[in-house]
């Protein structure tokens, strides 16, 4: 049964929000959880009772239900924890707060409300104590009467009866204190079955009352998991986009990773091939040196022609200048002309020969 009333008999006056434990009974050194996340913990005001209590429910579950009396004490054992003891319950409560704001104002309300406890006490101490004095003085009223009628009785009967009626009058007597003992006995058993009914049809109501209550708070749970339940469908639908994205940015790390060896290859290959064209570069040096040298030569051989040109014009022009004066020369002359021509088609042939060099270079 819920221990939140619905009626408006006990109201809350503060409510937060902490993890609830409870010391182990067989330790009474280690802390259990009473929740497994962050509860609402709150202080009700019973009107009628003129009581506090402390009041925590962790979905249909009761995990704190504690009535503030004036020897308890709220004890702050760390910056965000605090516990007190419950000796109804047997057992100690701790709470660990989000903040140590938040355990300040716990405490403190704890504190006014344990004076506000201790205060209701005093004054109803003070009315049993009051309407104990009016009992006593009307329980002595009724014998003094009792006893002034029954010395009246006792006057009377011995005007009338004399000594008889003495030994009647204190059988009467006896009598009498007899049943007033007996209605002194019967009253305080009375007093002891109304007290058991009253809080009994107390509890009974208490328990009726926390039962129509645990139905609205079963609803505000509910509200409150179905909201927690929404807020979670829609983590999930936004972590399985994330994950979608995320297999979408795998597949194009894998393909860049891909062209990425690709492109290394290439450049292996690029590489080899300026490797190849470096070799060829240092061979073009020697070959425009041989290119010089050829043309060089080319030039050298060129100018050589000219002058052996040069030459035969002269031999010619000296040929037939001494045709009529040395006849006999003119076989040695025809013989050193043939001569002299093969030195021509040979220089004419080693001149093409160069020519075609030069143009292969």
């Amino acid at each position: 049964i819920s221990p939140v009333p619905p009626y408006s008999r006990e109201q809350p006056i503060f409510t937060t929000r902490a993890h609830v434990f409870q010391i182990d009974p067989s330790t009474k050194k280690n802390w259990v959880p009473a929740s497994k996340q962050a509860v609402t913990v709150s202080y009700f005001y019973d009107s009628t009772r003129n009581s506090y209590r402390i009041i925590s429910v962790d979905g249909a579950k009761v995990i704190i239900n504690s009535t503030i009396t004036p020897n308890m004490t709220f004890t702050k054992t760390s910056q965000k924890f605090g516990q007190w003891a419950d000796s109804r319950a047997n057992t100690v409560f701790g709470l660990g707060f989000p903040s140590e704001q938040q355990l300040t104002k716990f405490a403190e309300k704890f504190q006014e409300v344990k004076e506000a406890a201790k205060l209701a006490r005093d004054r109803s101490q003070e009315k049993i104590e009051t309407s104990s004095n009016h009992s006593q003085e009307s329980g002595r009223e009724t014998p003094s009467s009792t006893r002034a009628s029954s010395v009246n009785g006792t006057d009377d009967e011995k005007a009338s009866h004399g000594g008889s009626a003495e030994a009647q009058l204190k059988s009467e007597n006896d009598k009498l204190k007899i049943a007033l003992a007996q209605s002194s006995s019967n009253v305080k058993k009375w007093e002891t079955e109304l007290q058991t009914l009253r809080e009994s049809n107390a509890r009974l109501t208490t328990a009726l009352q926390e039962s129509a209550a645990s139905i609205e708070h079963w609803k505000k749970q509910f509200s409150a998991c179905k909201e927690e339940n929404d807020q979670l469908r829609t983590k999930i639908e936004e972590l399985e986009e994330q994950c979608n994205e995320i297999n979408k940015e795998k597949e194009r790390n894998a393909q860049l990773s891909r062209r990425l060896q690709e492109l290394e290859t290439e450049l292996q290959d690029k590489e080899l091939e300026l490797e190849e064209l470096r070799k060829q570069g240092e061979i073009i040096p020697q070959l425009m040196s041989e290119c010089e040298s050829v043309s060089q030569q080319l030039q050298a051989a060129e100018e050589k022609n000219k002058d052996l040109e040069e030459k035969v014009r002269t031999l010619r022009t000296e040929v037939e200048e001494s045709k009529h004066r040395q006849t006999n020369l003119k076989t040695e002359l025809k013989n050193f002309l043939d001569v002299l021509d093969g030195k021509i088609d040979e220089l004419h042939d080693f001149r093409q020969g160069l020519s075609k060099l030069g143009v292969d270079n």
